[in-house]
């Protein structure tokens, strides 16, 4: 059963499909716009970060100052969340997208003409490079909620948990090219180059949205999938919805901590190359891509979602504890170091299509918009703040305190998430 159709007791009534309706299989191509749409955008996010190293010296950045730079994009996000996902419960999916990927077009394409250093050794303005960074983030934040949405009207409750991780592979699936690419650009041709690939790839999204993203139109008289179960007030009135989306948010600490600084740490911790960790770095999107879908599928099919989540936060906080102790022990450990942030940030990555869907299921498809803006405007608060902090924590204990925060960071996730005790009407409830 797809949301194209209705309940059993509705087709009796209503046995054919509505006029003009899609037929059940385009429901494949909504889902890969929306893959489109968060990769195109996960590239800049996820792949800008990539070029701390050459961001550093390019722009001429201090620890604290790259910090704040590689936070910048996450506060844009954070800050439009929210509103591009009530807009999308009151406009759809469509307009959202196409005017928040053109608009990130457009965004990235004035940092390469005004906010990249030039071959002359000529470095913008601090502030340029800022307002482009954060205008990125306002306009890219739109990706997120809307493809969420389609999801959740155009699949059964039975798919949803496969297509909500599929959509979320599109995440690490961005990261991997970002970091396999952005550097390369970055060293060979500059930050110009950069920008305007990352430009051209949005527009690509916005085209095919265009195309394949529509709402399923349903017979007269069939209901919505999924209908909403928050309370009364909305999900922004539902504290039950809030603990789930800041949940959300805090597990992602550790795997912004690696995102944003696991280049950092391996090259000047553990004195390993570029191409090294271009290709770790790569191997933990491309790994997260394997376990996000698989992660979706089994949990649809054993119906234990709240179950899967304690146990990847328990085991992100146990392999983060183990980099931190052997940071603490102090000399170098390349290959282990190595290896252990792989691990790490495969498991803080596995998690998101679980987590997303249960939420989204939570509140129904008619304000699964606004649950999911809720939920990512915790996550990309937390975004901003994480590249922000390390350069603290790593001034007042080194990378071992960094690595043990992230570790607590994935345990309190689990207590937000997946209480110990669900109230009985909890959010996290097995399906």
């Amino acid at each position: 059963m797809t949301s194209t159709t209705c309940s059993t007791a509705s087709s009796a009534v209503h046995p054919g499909p509505a006029p003009g309706a899609l037929p059940a299989r385009h429901r494949w191509k909504v889902l890969a716009a929306g893959v489109c749409a968060n990769a195109a955008f996960s590239v800049a996010f996820s792949g800008i970060p990539m070029t701390a190293v050459l961001m550093r010296s390019g722009y001429q950045l201090d620890a604290g100052t790259l910090g704040l730079m590689l936070g910048l994009m996450g506060l844009g996000i954070a800050l439009s969340e929210m509103p591009w996902g009530v807009l999308t419960d009151r406009w759809g999916d469509r307009p959202v997208l196409l005017a928040g990927l053109g608009g990130t077009a457009l965004a990235l394409a004035a940092m390469a003409l005004w906010a990249a250093p030039t071959a002359a050794g000529q470095v913008p303005p601090l502030p340029r490079l800022a307002a482009g960074l954060v205008l990125v983030g306002l306009l890219g934040g739109s990706v997120n909620g809307a493809s969420g949405r389609a999801i959740m009207l155009w699949f059964s409750d039975g798919e949803r948990g496969l297509a909500m991780s599929i959509r979320q592979t599109a995440v690490p699936l961005g990261g991997a090219v970002g970091a396999l690419l952005l550097p390369a650009l970055a060293l060979h041709f500059g930050f110009t180059a950069v920008y305007g690939v990352l430009a051209a790839l949005c527009l690509l999204a916005a085209l095919l949205a265009a195309a394949w993203v529509r709402d399923p139109v349903r017979p007269p008289g069939c209901a919505a999938a999924a209908p909403a179960k928050a309370g009364p007030g909305g999900p922004l009135r539902d504290a039950r919805v809030w603990r789930l989306a800041a949940g959300i948010g805090v597990s992602c600490a550790p795997q912004f901590a690696v995102l944003s600084f696991g280049s950092v740490f391996l090259h000047d911790f553990a004195c390993i190359g570029l191409g090294a960790i271009a290709a770790a770095m790569a191997a933990v999107q491309v790994g997260a891509m394997a376990l996000r879908v698989w992660s979706g599928r089994w949990t649809d099919r054993r119906r234990n979602r709240p179950a899967y989540l304690r146990r990847c936060c328990a085991l992100s906080g146990l392999l983060f504890a183990a980099m931190a102790l052997l940071a603490r022990a102090g000399g170098v450990h390349g290959a282990l170091l190595l290896a252990l942030l792989v691990a790490s940030g495969l498991c803080v990555s596995a998690w998101h299509g679980v987590a997303y869907t249960e939420l989204a299921v939570s509140v129904g498809a008619a304000r699964a918009g606004t649950a999911l803006g809720m939920a990512n405007t915790s996550v990309f608060v937390v975004c901003f703040l994480v590249p922000l902090g390390i350069p603290h924590l790593l001034a007042g204990g080194g990378w071992a305190v960094v690595w043990g925060a992230g570790a607590l960071c994935a345990l309190a996730g689990r207590w937000l998430m997946v209480p110990a005790v669900p109230a009985r009407n909890s959010v996290l409830s097995n399906q």
